[in-house]
């Protein structure tokens, strides 16, 4: 089928797209696929960061989104605003030289939709189609366990030990990889190896909770139809929207959701039911509930966040539709036992790519608490916390062991989210200092450290690639071990070399949610001093691997980090 957005297909499909995969650019609202371009020719090594500074600062031109199709690439996607920006752009980039190479730049053509295309595929295909029937005869029920807690069948000792074997393998690469970018460090990896079956660093025992089910506290819930469109489902997809399906599917059977979380979310999909509004379509675009995300704590206190694309209500309706919410939480739905109800709106982008929404808060407190490691926490709606309260206890500790902070210790907390990290070491060391992006995150994380009478921490808003520098030089104690818990994608290059180039900085605990994504960060600390990674390596030298995802695939790893001369002083 022809990739060219003009073609469609003859077929009216019945949601409104023709089955055409371009249709979603003539729609009003704003989409960055109308206005990209292609750039060819970039260097071998550059950072993102460095191609973004170049863009927007340097060539000022405004760029939205920039898109890498995959790590080494030698081109890439650049989004715009406008049709002009796209111009400008291109007679900018193309033929500049950035890095010793010349640029090439030109239109890109706009991605089809993944969900039409994979309906046409299914439909030419027979063999996709196949599978896509086979697929439908598996219930609703079994279809969101796979999909969510795919090892809910296995045994739980016996899902540790998959879990450890697949850490192991990433600690192997992760050696294997070091000693490719390092060759001065192939000794020492190989005496490391020697002492630690084969590894580059000693991988202790899997830890977890001996709470295995109904352990999150937070979840993110669908609101669409079930499999044959019959009904409102408050769940989770059935698959992917890449995969060619919108449908949800219920969580009643699901072990990792608290029964808490299960009576809300039942007792407000009736409410959704009997309500005159459809749930959001990610097809088309129509319709109007969206989301429901639960936060719930082990001091019994539940956060509902509700969330609808308002379309064309008036300001009034969506007073009383918030009225009616409340209402309906204080009388009919008072089982779910709510203490903290907020309401949030998704608006769609306009052709400036302006847009967004807002979040109110209806009824209740404005955050909930939670209790960790003998320590009270508030935590707001956006937030990032643990989603295992247990697990992450656990997770604190086994971080404070490794670090084995003192009085003289100056704890730099790195994405310290609302701030629990730095607290719990707060009890072993002289300082700590707390970064963090998120402006509400640090208001609940000050907010946690007078409730617990702390008063040797600070926390500061901003990129930690930002401000980690200016947080380092307030640092009054000698010994300083950073201790960094990022987002899955790892840390921001600049926040690494910031890091690598601290001299005082002689430890650094990284704790990962995918341990295959952080290679790349934990490659960049152990490169060699050059110009760009100034200061000593930091090798790993110990790593404990913390099942905070029971019933799932995911698994966080610890890894201490030292400099590579403080290893050889050891030896």
């Amino acid at each position: 089928m022809s990739e060219d957005p003009r073609v469609t297909v003859s077929n009216e499909d019945n949601d409104g797209t023709n089955g055409n995969p371009y249709e979603y650019l003539n729609r009003e609202d704003f989409t960055s696929e109308k206005y990209k371009i292609e750039i060819q020719g970039l260097p071998k090594y550059y950072g993102m960061k460095e191609l973004k500074n170049l863009l927007n600062n340097k060539l000022e031109l405004d760029s939205s989104k920039v898109k890498p199709p995959k790590k080494g690439s030698g081109w890439l996607f650049v989004c715009f605003k406008s049709e002009e920006a796209v111009e400008r752009a291109i007679n900018t980039i193309n033929g500049m030289t950035w890095k010793n190479c010349k640029l090439m730049a030109r239109k890109a053509k706009p991605a089809p939709d993944p969900f039409i295309k994979r309906k046409i595929e299914s439909q030419n295909d027979s063999s996709k189609k196949q599978k896509l029937e086979e697929s439908e005869t598996i219930s609703p029920e079994l279809q969101v366990k796979a999909s969510t807690t795919p090892l809910w069948n296995i045994p739980y000792p016996k899902q540790l030990e998959i879990k450890f074997k697949e850490i192991r393998s990433v600690v192997e690469k992760l050696g294997q990889t070091i000693w490719k970018q390092n060759a001065p460090l192939s000794k020492w990896i190989q005496q490391q190896e020697i002492k630690n079956d084969g590894l580059i660093c000693e991988l202790l025992p899997i830890l977890s909770a001996d709470e295995t089910e109904e352990y999150r506290n937070k979840c993110e819930f669908t609101v669409g139809k079930s499999r044959d469109g019959k009904e409102i489902v408050i769940g989770f997809r059935l698959s992917s929207y890449a995969a060619g399906s919108t449908a949800v599917g219920p969580i009643d059977d699901l072990c990792h959701i608290p029964k808490s979380m299960k009576t809300a979310v039942k007792l407000f999909q009736e409410f959704i039911r009997d309500s005159k509004l459809e749930p959001y379509d990610p097809v088309n675009h129509q319709g109007y509930w969206s989301q429901i995300t639960a936060r719930t704590t082990r001091l019994n206190h539940l956060m509902l966040i509700i969330v609808i694309h308002p379309q064309e209500l008036s300001d009034g309706e969506l007073t009383t539709l918030k009225e009616s919410i409340c209402r309906f939480f204080e009388e009919e739905g008072k089982e779910a036992n709510v203490t903290s109800l907020y309401f949030q709106t998704i608006t769609r982008r306009d052709p400036r790519g302006e847009g967004g929404g807002s979040l109110e808060h209806l009824s209740g407190s404005e955050y909930i608490e939670e209790k960790l490691l003998d320590m009270k926490f508030r935590v707001s709606p956006q937030a990032f916390f643990q989603v295992n309260s247990k697990g992450a206890e656990i997770l604190y500790e086994a971080a404070i062991d490794l670090a084995k902070p003192n009085k003289n210790t100056s704890v730099l907390d790195v994405c310290c989210g609302t701030g629990t990290i730095g607290l719990a070491f707060s009890k072993h060391c002289g300082e700590v200092l707390g970064l963090e992006m998120v402006p509400g995150a640090i208001k609940d994380a000050r907010e946690n450290a007078k409730a617990n009478n702390v008063d040797n921490c600070e926390f500061f808003v901003g990129k930690a690639e930002d401000i980690l520098k200016t947080v380092l030089q307030r640092t009054t104690k000698p010994d300083v071990v950073a201790v960094v818990d990022p987002p899955r994608a790892g840390l921001q290059q600049q926040a690494v070399l910031a890091l690598r180039k601290t001299n005082s900085l002689k430890r650094l605990i990284y704790i990962s949610c995918d341990p295959k994504a952080a290679i790349k960060n934990l490659v960049d600390l152990a490169r060699p001093t050059s110009k760009q990674y100034s200061g000593d390596p930091l090798v790993p030298v110990k790593a404990v691997p913390v099942d905070m995802f029971p019933h799932t695939n995911h698994c966080e790893l610890i890894f201490l980090l030292e400099r590579v001369s403080v290893v050889e002083e050891k030896k």
